[in-house]
């Protein structure tokens, strides 16, 4: 208990110090950024697919500006504007593929989704990466429903929603977990580069000795500044309007996360090369424990248990490690020093 109410009371220091820093004005701008996704295919489809993304709102009213961000066009039937526009569904049966005006589409220079129902498939299928502008990319689905969306097409299409993936979810309820998810890999990642790069100096001889302690001071600020930005972004996505004071709440997932930051300062020190890729693995997965907790905490309205954010922070440790240790083997190949 102790140690929890150090670690709340070191966060509550660093928030002081940081809300001044916080761009709640640019986080408030994200979240009413302008979008639009472009549908057309099968009007069926088209139709499961609106009703899917428009779905959560109180009551039966679906707001306009929610229901003007999914617009219905015909390929190869004049002109088509695509102002806003971030991305196009196309939505069929597997047969209708061949004969569907994906070329026309395509010349919309966006991203174009083919998401194409095959009740013989046995899984839904997909590329790795969501499409490139002006790419057409296949994701066949063996049901056409919320749930196998979610695993790919809805994560690919947030990733097409660059700088826009607040309004994204601020809009359409059903892609708010999709867009949490994304918000907090983005971050997770900011903060390995920057545990990274700050264990790197602190294993420079002389310069990790001079400026050691500076690194460390700046590693914790621009990591919880990192972290909570994240939950600002999150509650923004859910419908708050970002409010650095509404953060006491959960104020103790921030806290969580000092812990992790100085064991990972401790064992940098201590090991050489090999503490670079724990600091980075720590910071990544103490983030991810943050983001999953203030998602977790918009959907119920309560705090993660314990068990659950250790359960997650080893998941993301266990990831964050390997593609750490994967990015040294690359440097040190690269300098033709061998592997780790």
């Amino acid at each position: 208990m102790s140690a929890m109410r150090n670690n709340v009371f070191t966060a509550a220091q660093t928030y002081n110090r940081l809300r001044s820093r916080l761009n709640t004005k640019a986080v408030h701008t994200g979240a009413r950024q302008p979008f639009r996704f472009l549908l057309c295919g099968d009007p069926l489809l088209v139709s499961a697919f609106r009703a899917m993304l428009l779905a959560g709102f109180p009551g039966d009213s679906i707001p306009h500006e929610a229901a003007a961000t999914l617009v219905t066009i015909v390929p190869g039937g004049g002109f088509i504007d695509r102002t806003d526009a971030r991305a196009v569904l196309f939505f069929g049966r597997i047969g209708d593929r061949a004969g569907a005006r994906l070329d026309a589409i395509a010349a919309l220079k966006l991203p174009v989704f083919a998401v194409l129902l095959d009740e013989s498939a046995a899984a839904t299928s997909g590329p790795a990466n969501a499409p490139k502008p002006g790419t057409v990319e296949d994701y066949v689905v063996p049901i056409f429903d919320f749930e196998r969306l979610r695993t790919r097409v809805l994560p690919h299409l947030v990733d097409a929603c660059k700088n826009v993936e607040i309004a994204v979810g601020r809009r359409l309820p059903a892609m708010r977990v999709t867009v949490a998810q994304k918000l907090t890999r983005d971050a997770a990642l900011n903060a390995l580069r920057v545990a990274g790069a700050s264990a790197v100096v602190d294993n420079v001889p002389f310069v990790g000795a001079v400026l050691g302690a500076f690194v460390s001071a700046g590693d914790m600020l621009a990591i919880t500044g990192i972290q909570m930005t994240l939950m600002l972004q999150i509650g923004a996505t859910f419908g708050k309007d970002p409010d650095v004071a509404q953060m006491w709440e959960l104020l103790p997932v921030v806290g969580g996360g000092f812990g992790w930051r100085a064991l990972a300062r401790e064992l940098a020190g201590f090991i050489p090369v090999g503490g670079i890729v724990i600091k980075a693995a720590i910071a990544y997965a103490g983030t991810v424990v943050v983001g999953e907790g203030a998602l977790f905490y918009e959907q119920h309205g309560r705090h993660l248990t314990p068990a659950d954010a250790r359960r997650i922070y080893d998941e993301s440790r266990a990831s964050a490690m390997q593609f750490a240790r994967d990015v040294l083997i690359r440097i040190r190949g690269n300098g033709g020093n061998g592997t780790a």
